[in-house]
């Protein structure tokens, strides 16, 4: 039975149909970039077990401020952009 050249032509034609021309590349980098990712995260794991993360690694603790919220006019255009 197997898998023939016919059917990997119709499954790559689909996923052309469903993402879109211009999306696939984007899809295949951010995929790339997160293997990258994983295989470091991996890397650094088996090159220190006992030991802690760097402290640049680990979130600074920042001071609570008591008191109102900033408004939202005065949020960033990035955080504005990133919901989007």
């Amino acid at each position: 039975m197997g898998i023939s050249f016919w059917h990997i032509v119709i499954v790559l034609l689909v996923v052309l149909l469903l993402f879109g021309a211009g999306k696939i590349p984007r899809l295949m980098k951010d995929l790339g970039s997160g293997i990258t990712a994983f295989k470091r995260g991996l890397k650094d794991n088996e090159a220190a077990p006992g030991e802690q993360p760097p402290a640049a690694a680990q979130p600074a603790a920042s001071p609570q401020i008591q008191g109102a919220q900033p408004a939202a006019a005065e949020k960033k255009p990035e955080e504005a952009v990133r919901r989007t």
